[in-house]
């Protein structure tokens, strides 16, 4: 693909159109038009041309968009036409919660090493996914060609954690620690922090009426 500027909410809202073909896959249509994509995912028709233009001509008149070529097409930007396998570093209540999430794998997704210090959690087996000690980290990612890293250990734990993650084949992380971290050009990663989302929320709740008469 040629090098275009993608607004990034065009890009946060790529997974939605994702998840929003498969289950129009799953249920046989093979078309579906602009208004009717928009009302599926809570947009306007023309938020919706305009975000599927940066990737290509894909409407047919008449007809629509073809549910099949859109979601093989969104699957191969977003980089989830592979199997990725990911590995979970912290299994404490949220880590065990993502261990055993069943929706992983149909998303592209495939966890196969949990990680932790306490002696009464490693050598578990949650799911058919084991649990090793953090020392042995360097060494499982290495065997198991592991690439991404979900991260949930308390916060002091992070920093010496990603030092070692940086000396390692590994490319992304998601960041459930509570730390916020920052991308260089070794590692990308993803700061999820639930509280802030609430935040958000809640300012929005808050100000709504604010909002409206703008």
């Amino acid at each position: 693909m040629k090098e275009i500027n993608i607004p990034k909410t065009t890009i946060n809202r790529l997974s939605l159109y994702l998840k929003c073909f498969i289950e129009l896959s799953e249920s046989k249509i093979n078309f579906i038009s602009s208004s009717e994509l928009a009302n599926f995912i809570g947009l306007n028709p023309a938020q919706v041309r305009k975000d599927l233009s940066y990737f290509g001509k894909f409407g047919r008149r008449g007809l629509g968009y073809n549910v099949e070529i859109l979601r093989h097409k969104i699957s191969e930007i977003l980089g989830t036409q592979k199997l990725w396998k990911v590995a979970i570093i912290g299994i404490g209540n949220l880590g065990r919660a993502l261990l055993t999430y069943a929706g992983f794998k149909d998303r592209g997704f495939k966890i196969v090493a949990g990680f932790d210090n306490a002696p009464d959690k490693i050598g578990w087996e949650i799911d058919g996914i084991k649990i090793y000690s953090i020392e042995e980290l360097e060494k499982i990612i290495k065997k198991e060609k592991i690439e991404l890293i979900i991260l949930t250990t308390p916060k002091s734990a992070v920093q010496e954690i990603i030092n070692r993650l940086k000396n390692i084949n590994v490319k992304g992380i998601l960041n459930f620690a509570g730390k916020y971290l920052l991308a260089d050009e070794k590692l990308k990663i993803r700061n999820v922090d639930i509280s802030l989302e609430l935040e958000q929320l809640t300012f929005f709740i808050s100000n709504r009426n604010f909002y409206k008469r703008r």
